[in-house]
């Protein structure tokens, strides 16, 4: 047949096989550099008010896992691993409803440098990441405020909340900054893999986010939820909350999401772009 291609499938045939074929690296990489052109000229104020509204919902995590803990019987099996899928639905707020978060930022803001690095461009990434953290950081304090000091939560789920945030605790700044490192290579992942898929991003959010509570690893914006928690209750200094938690937290969260997860993702297509 005159359409017939090479293996012989005709031309309709070969554009269905196109469609149906996975994107290629070089493909996931430059939907991700575009999204990151697109963040880095955001205005201030919109980065800002997105990242604070961002902080405000991961605060849904620490609530969702605290009544899984809380009303699950202490007996029963798997409990624990149960009570963890609570921690996603923060995730999936913020992932979803398209608000900003600090450490998906750490690779959808820097392929772009990567792919062309500048002093400007330098300059640019570090402003987003320094407006979005500190927005991060304002929500999840408002939210820890709010939850201890209205009488939004019944006073056994404000119990549980605590409990569960007294993990931090029981880490030192070494393994919090450790286990940060897991966590931001999940969450680099999440934006990667949403960037070469159409459909399905609410069971990739929920599946890499519950690996991470799974894991027990520590997220800089989730672990700043609990922190202020532990503050606001008296539990935690203001010095330990600061540089024995979320320091220690952003620097794994850093090292794994830009050191690793996106340094790694450009090697792999450097050549082909």
């Amino acid at each position: 047949m005159a359409d017939e291609q090479p293996g012989g499938m005709t031309r309709a045939e070969e554009e269905s096989a196109e469609e149906m074929a996975a994107p290629r690296s070089r493909v996931i990489h430059e939907v991700i550099r575009r999204q990151g052109e697109e963040e880095l000229s955001r205005p201030v104020g919109s980065l800002f008010w997105s990242g604070v509204a961002g902080g405000l919902a991961i605060m849904t995590s620490v609530i969702a896992e605290a009544a899984l803990h809380h009303k699950l019987p202490a007996s029963m099996p798997g409990r624990e691993a149960i009570a963890d899928l609570g921690y996603s639905l923060g995730f999936l707020m913020v992932v979803l409803g398209r608000m900003q978060l600090f450490t998906e930022q750490t690779i959808v803001t820097v392929l772009p440098v990567m792919a062309a690095p500048d002093w400007k461009r330098f300059g640019t990434a570090a402003r987003l990441w320094a407006v979005v953290f500190a927005a991060n950081m304002v929500g999840t304090c408002v939210a820890a405020a709010v939850s201890l000091w209205l009488p939004l939560m019944e006073p056994p789920l404000l119990a549980s909340m605590l409990d569960i945030s007294s993990g931090l605790l029981r880490k030192t700044p070494l393994d919090i900054l450790r286990q940060g490192i897991p966590a931001g290579f999940l969450i680099a992942s999440l934006a990667w893999i949403r960037g070469g898929i159409s459909s399905g991003d609410f069971w990739v959010v929920l599946a890499l986010t519950y690996a991470i509570a799974l894991g027990g690893f520590t997220h800089v914006v989730a672990g700043s939820a609990e922190a202020f928690l532990l503050l606001f209750a008296g539990q935690a200094g203001l010095a330990q909350v600061l540089g024995g938690i979320i320091l220690p937290a952003l620097i794994g969260n850093i090292i794994g999401g830009t050191g690793l997860f996106a340094v790694l993702v450009h090697a792999q297509v450097r050549q082909e772009i």
